[in-house]
């Protein structure tokens, strides 16, 4: 493989990260990232393998390596207040809803407040539940489920068929650095 300078742009950009983290992670200055970006400087070979190393890190991390074990899921028929509570207590934004062993939907934070009224404690999960969230295997890359979280609090990680984590943004935001 040949390394080029837009290699290493594009390798940086899909990473998610700024020419100021790369910097920070390799131990140079961001100035020298961008002129190495830019075709400025010729970078000696072990700057190259640091750069390389610190972009590619994230291929290597799987969705069962960053994945909170133990989903707290809620099902259709329970009350708004039993959720509420049950997301308090353990500081989660949102619970994946279960029916027997099927993913039906989504309560969270957003969905309870969207739908506050003076019986909201009494109202029925499935009255206010959001779609399912998206589902990952546990083998897929962590990269490859960013783009994910960008548009949704979280992502399900199964085995086969069945739940066995979940990934929220608080989760990614843990393995930086």
């Amino acid at each position: 493989m040949v390394v080029t300078r837009g290699l290493l742009k594009k390798l940086r950009i899909e990473a998610g990260l700024t020419q100021k983290r790369v910097a920070q992670l390799v131990g140079v200055s961001q100035a020298h990232i961008a002129k190495i970006e830019q075709g400025k400087v010729d970078p000696r070979l072990s700057t190259i393998n640091k750069i390389l190393q610190v972009l590619t890190e994230g291929e290597k991390r799987k969705c069962r390596d960053v994945m909170t074990k133990g989903v707290l899921f809620a099902k259709p028929n329970d009350s708004i207040l039993k959720v509420s509570e049950v997301m308090v207590r353990h500081a989660i934004s949102q619970m994946p809803v279960m029916n027997g062993s099927r993913v039906v939907g989504t309560v969270t934070e957003e969905s309870i407040i969207r739908n506050l009224s003076s019986n909201i404690a009494t109202e029925k999960v499935e009255s206010i539940m959001d779609p399912p969230l998206p589902t990952a295997s546990e083998e897929t890359s962590i990269n490859a489920i960013r783009p994910l979280l960008e548009r949704h609090q979280g992502v399900l990680v199964t085995r086969g068929k069945k739940v066995i984590g979940i990934i929220t943004r608080s989760d990614i935001l843990k393995t930086i650095g």
